[in-house]
């Protein structure tokens, strides 16, 4: 039999029973393949595979450290991206006013992202609505939806709108802590929505029609967030008490005011480096796709050799501000005990096939994704080369060191794809390859 798959024709090859007779005899060639499989069987592949020297890589000591309060916990959500962009904020609150363990609402952030990309959401919907529904854009729209993960221009673009507050004042609910029921709720009112918009364009529809049609549907997604997350406030008092006791009150602060007066921070000021070796190095590029917040801070990628991205993040810690990092958390990571070596799980060696990947290939084939954003807190120097990194996690304190992970050097290099560094800890070249132009990605890039 044969398969034609564009102008070749290919023949199907059956597996016989002489292949699997040959598979056989290669596993059992293998020294002690038996006592191997016993301990995979009863262990599993990353136990039998753990390196018992890998916690002397992994210890808890930094040359340089920035002292921060009690982690932050996303429980069962996917706001990692806005935890550690959060985190980076409260750290300086926590310096300038002897605040250690301030928290700000992630709710709070989390209820404008859902209304904010709704309303980007149907604009998309619109704008492709004369493409076929499985065209591979619309595919991804539909797709994404509300989804929970995001980028860091996402993040910064709502703050920079609609400021923040304590997290006292909009704490978590139920929903925030699990997004998966109204996340379906979510997906099923967009995509429903999706087809009405789309039938709309393809009947003619006026521009006014469609405007009055998207904003009623935009007051379903405010009347969803606001059940589950409750209604953002539009002022609200500061009150605390600082590590020495001291007592402090300011009533009446709207959200803006609060972000402008007491974090000293402009977000449009910083730049996301990043180290993505399938991508043209000293390019920029950008992901329109993924703009949450209309008019805000764009998403773009300053894509560099690594040494530029480590170089960056340790003059911003130096300087004493931490550095919101997005990586792949997936791999080689004990998520109970805090740990990412690069060296961690000796699994190929124990199973005895070969499936390392550079970091160019993990990502062309997407094995290697941006799977999550946590916070640079220090580094330890030895012979004045960076050997491990001291990571804020957004799991809570019961993982890793009181919530605080440890990476080695490897790991770092290996797995880490983005840093958010602040304009003035760049290069002068730097900060003119940040200028130029971006390329713009597809929505479905490795990037994503």
């Amino acid at each position: 039999m044969y398969l034609k798959e564009g102008n070749i024709m290919t023949e199907e090859h059956h597996l016989t029973n002489s292949m699997v007779q040959e598979y056989k005899k290669i596993f059992h060639a293998r020294p002690a393949a038996d006592v191997i499989a016993r301990a995979i069987q009863k262990n599993g592949i990353k136990n039998a595979s753990e390196d018992p020297t890998a916690s002397e890589r992994l210890h808890r000591a930094f040359s340089y450290e920035i002292k921060t309060g009690k982690p932050s916990n996303q429980r069962h959500s996917g706001r990692c991206w806005s935890f550690a962009t959060l985190n980076t904020l409260r750290h300086k609150f926590a310096k300038k006013y002897n605040f250690k363990d301030f928290e700000l609402s992630q709710n709070y952030l989390f209820f404008w992202d859902r209304i904010e990309r709704a309303n980007m959401y149907f604009q998309k919907i619109i704008e492709t609505a004369k493409k076929p529904l499985h065209d591979r854009t619309v595919d991804f729209y539909l797709d994404f939806a509300l989804n929970d993960g995001g980028q860091w221009a996402n993040a910064a673009s709502i703050i920079e709108k609609y400021g923040v507050v304590p997290e006292y004042v909009m704490p978590d609910t139920h929903n925030t802590r699990d997004t998966s029921d109204v996340a379906e709720v979510e997906n099923y009112l967009m995509r429903k929505d999706a087809l009405v918009l789309r039938q709309m364009v393809q009947d003619g529809a006026s521009e006014d029609e469609l405007s009055k049609a998207q904003q009623k549907m935009m007051a379903d997604v405010y009347k969803v967030a606001a059940y589950s997350f409750g209604e953002p406030p539009t002022k609200f008092d500061l009150e605390f008490r600082d590590d020495d006791k001291k007592f402090h009150q300011v009533l009446g602060l709207t959200p803006l005011k609060f972000y402008r007066e007491y974090f000293d921070t402009n977000l449009n000021d910083y730049v996301v480096v990043t180290n993505a070796p399938d991508h043209e190095y000293n390019k920029v590029y950008a992901m329109p796709t993924q703009d949450s917040v209309a008019g805000g801070i764009p998403i773009k990628f300053v894509n560099v050799p690594f040494k530029y991205l480590q170089e960056t993040a340790m003059k911003q810690l130096k300087a004493g501000e931490t550095v919101w990092v997005g990586n792949d958390v997936l791999q080689q990571m004990d998520r109970k005990r805090g740990l990412m070596d690069a060296n961690l799980f000796h699994r190929a060696e124990l199973l005895d096939v070969d499936f390392t990947m550079n970091k160019k290939d993990r990502l062309e084939t997407k094995q290697a994704m941006v799977s999550h954003a946590m916070t640079l807190t220090g580094f330890d120097l030895q012979d004045d080369q960076p050997v491990r990194w001291k990571i804020e996690n957004s799991w809570g304190k019961d993982n890793g060191d009181n919530g605080y992970f440890v990476m080695t050097q490897d790991w770092f290099e290996e797995y880490t794809y983005e840093a958010v560094i602040n304009k003035k800890y760049l290069s002068d070249d730097l900060k003119k390859l940040a200028d130029q132009t971006p390329v713009t990605l597809k929505a479905w890039d490795s990037l994503q």
